[in-house]
């Protein structure tokens, strides 16, 4: 649902008030975010995410924040409201504004394990993409990587590739500097020349900016599961867990499984050992069709366990 803009933030930008379906674990949104944020592009304080975009030949900023059973959405740089829509869609798409959390809960309450882990964190959404070629080039950048070393390979990649905001496209959010790069920008430029990494690695992001143009409907959500991610893998440098990832994340694709994580397969060692993939993908069968939120509550189980 999409309140009216806020008359008294027309002057500077347009607030909108998304509701939200609780429970709603925000905190969890902000520390995933916060952790995988691409600097210049991204920016995320206690109780705010912002972000710049470009939308047709309009460069903006948003912010989110969030209210009671609601996400206040300010939106600086647009000014129709064909433009405020799509811009919120994204919004909705990143912070899983439109999933139901008790179909969850019911579907994953069938494992005694993950009607746990939900029981625990009720809350718990899938974190989304504002926009599905900067989630892939994201993940690529991430391969056999940690998510720290990840996001300083972005902040290079958006320094040295993307667009720099104007002095008063970026005014009023410190810390957003740069337009992620487009996939023009990235089709044939030196990126792994410029980040120091394998060139394999700088050829997938190339092949993937290919892909993106001839194919815009690339990261359309939807769709059959198992084609959506053949139809990744068929691109060079993308495996399974890379194409089941993005799957999660971008195609709400909600029983996608990254089943070679070795995060998930941490979580479920309870001491007997971790599982191998088979022995995931064999218990992940009960998780269906919500395996990719089953993934998320894993997840987020490994990373307590590991936090001091």
């Amino acid at each position: 649902m999409t309140l009216a803009p806020s008359p008294t933030a027309l002057a500077d930008g347009a607030r909108f008030l998304l509701a939200i379906r609780p429970p709603y674990d925000w905190a969890h949104l902000e520390r995933f975010f916060a952790d995988h944020a691409s600097p210049g592009v991204e920016h995320v304080t206690p109780g705010r995410y912002a972000r710049s975009f470009v939308l047709g030949d309009r460069r903006g900023t948003l912010s989110v924040t969030p209210e009671a059973e609601a996400l206040s959405v300010r939106i600086r740089g647009l000014d129709s409201d064909e433009a405020y829509g799509t811009i919120l869609g994204r919004v909705r798409a990143m912070f899983d504004l439109d999933i139901d959390p008790r179909a969850i809960a019911d579907g994953l309450g069938r494992d005694p394990l993950t009607a746990a882990l939900v029981a625990r964190r009720p809350g718990l959404r899938m974190p989304g993409a504002f926009e599905g070629f900067e989630l892939a080039v994201r993940a690529i950048l991430g391969q056999q990587v940690s998510v720290a070393a990840a996001t300083r390979l972005a902040g290079r990649l958006v320094a040295f590739f993307g667009t720099p905001l104007a002095p008063d496209e970026g005014d009023g959010e410190p810390g957003l500097t740069h337009l992620f790069p487009t996939p023009e920008q990235l089709l044939d430029a030196e990126i792994s020349l410029v980040l120091n990494m394998p060139r394999a690695r700088g050829r997938a992001i190339q092949g993937l900016a290919a892909a993106m143009l001839a194919t815009p409907d690339l990261f359309a959500p939807g769709g059959d599961l198992d084609d959506r991610v053949a139809r990744l893998k068929a691109l060079p440098g993308i495996g399974e867990w890379t194409a089941q990832y993005v799957a999660m994340r971008a195609l709400a694709q909600a029983d996608a499984f990254p089943a070679g994580d070795v995060g998930l397969m941490r979580a479920l060692d309870t001491g007997a050992g971790r599982p191998g993939r088979a022995a995931l993908l064999d218990r992940a069968a009960a998780w269906r069709p919500w395996r990719a939120y089953a993934a998320i509550h894993l997840w987020a189980e490994d990373a307590a366990r590991r936090t001091p």
